[in-house]
């Protein structure tokens, strides 16, 4: 089984082919199911954030993996595979474990070292956990993720000032409107990004803050935690007549804010739409006095320039990749291992029924005593042959150890237990 990642992102793809392949609320369960229906696709998990939507896979060939993968995300964008296929991007093996730890740092993030990822990629690894489409390889790969992601944001200052998109939005909206202290502000959307909003413009000063939701009872206990005001979803119209910045981050396949709702405020707004789809429609951006932000135009004024703590922070990853390649090496041979031992079981057994039909005049005793000193042989002669397999395996290359036992014991082990690259299988 191979590791794989297909997807497309603010680097790669436009943002209204981001916002068809998004997913949106429970529809992460129903294309979890139709990835693993596919013929290659055996495990899958789904990150889809407001600036990118990737598959993680366990796949039994890459080819075969990478056209299910590209037919499943070009019918959710509603188009031929080919046209888009040049806005994928795509990580085999080394590289998908690499990018998934640079995934869970922040340092593949629109705004480097963010910490709401981890929170993401942990979410969709849950989804997946219910699903049942997170397999051994993936649950593996997803936890190690975790971890690592956790120790790049303890061990650098790479997440250093709470720097997140919000604040990055919230940062260039005021290069253009000013500070947002004492000044009245707006979320829409209760959820992760909703309440990571209310807490960056707590944090820069301004109210009083509102927030409001489709559910007013999550509104309600999001404003609680974060001393804004909840205010019905019906009241939206009027509400914006009463503030200066408005802050969108729903999950709605639908712009909740249209040119004629913003116009009907009467006064300039600074406007941040961080969902995906996006929430505010075109035209609102062309209103006099409004100034908007979103994550199309986020992406291109943010620089990309490294500095130490990122590079303390790939370094990390690097250690961490060849750590869990030592480990997905050992699981690799395991199977091997354990043929062997089955093997050695199946002879003396063998044996053993022999010794029986040919000395009937041995007592059940005796017969014991036999089988255990011939079981302690094998065992005490197998046991240094496996232990420096596995620590051979742990290596570059070791795979050909396992690959050795396996002709000089003819030992025959299903295809699906054993990684076909780890055993030097190329693929392009």
């Amino acid at each position: 089984m191979n590791l794989l990642v297909v997807g497309m992102s603010h680097r790669t793809a436009g943002m209204s082919l981001l916002e068809q392949v998004a997913l949106i609320g429970s529809e992460a369960a129903d294309v979890l199911a139709e990835l693993v229906a596919q013929p290659y696709v055996d495990e899958a998990v789904i990150l889809s954030t407001c600036n990118r939507v990737e598959v993680y896979a366990a796949v039994s060939a890459f080819h075969g993996g990478l056209a299910d993968i590209g037919g499943v995300l070009a019918k959710r964008a509603g188009r031929p595979v080919h046209e888009i296929a040049a806005q994928f991007y795509v990580h085999y093996e080394v590289d998908a474990v690499r990018h998934a730890f640079r995934v869970a740092s922040g340092l593949d993030s629109m705004v480097v070292g963010e910490a709401q990822i981890l929170g993401q990629l942990r979410d969709a690894y849950g989804v997946a956990g219910d699903q049942g489409t997170a397999g051994r390889l993936l649950h593996e790969l997803m936890q190690q993720a975790l971890r690592v992601g956790k120790r790049v944001h303890a061990e650098t200052g790479i997440d250093r000032a709470g720097q997140s998109v919000v604040s990055a939005a919230l940062a260039y909206g005021q290069g253009a409107t000013g500070p947002v202290e004492h000044r009245p502000a707006l979320v829409i959307g209760a959820g992760a990004m909703g309440a990571l909003s209310l807490a960056t413009l707590k944090r820069s000063g301004a109210g009083p803050l509102f927030v409001t939701n489709r559910s007013h009872t999550r509104a309600e206990r999001l404003a609680e935690l974060h001393g804004a005001t909840a205010v019905p979803f019906a009241e939206l119209s009027s509400l914006l007549e009463r503030v200066d910045v408005v802050v969108s981050a729903t999950a709605s396949p639908e712009p909740v804010l249209d040119a004629a709702l913003v116009a009907g405020a009467g006064r300039p707004l600074l406007v941040l739409d961080l969902a995906l789809p996006r929430d505010v429609a075109p035209g609102v951006g062309d209103l006099p006095g409004v100034t908007l932000v979103d994550i199309e135009l986020l992406s291109e004024s943010l620089s990309t320039t490294a500095d130490a703590e990122e590079r303390a922070a790939e370094d990390i990853v690097v250690a961490e990749v060849e750590t869990f390649l030592t480990w997905l090496r050992g699981a690799d041979v395991a199977p091997t291992v354990a043929a062997l031992r089955a093997r050695a079981d199946e002879v003396v057994g063998a044996e053993l029924r022999r010794l029986a039909q040919r000395c009937p005049e041995m007592t059940d005793e005796h017969r014991a005593e036999v089988a255990h000193s011939i079981h302690r042989i094998v065992q005490r002669l197998l046991h240094q042959p496996t232990v420096r397999v596995r620590q051979l395996a742990a290596a570059p290359g070791g795979e050909a150890y396992a690959q050795a036992l396996r002709e000089l014991f003819d030992l025959q082990i299903p295809t699906s237990e054993i990684n076909p690259a780890a055993a030097g299988e190329v693929h392009p």
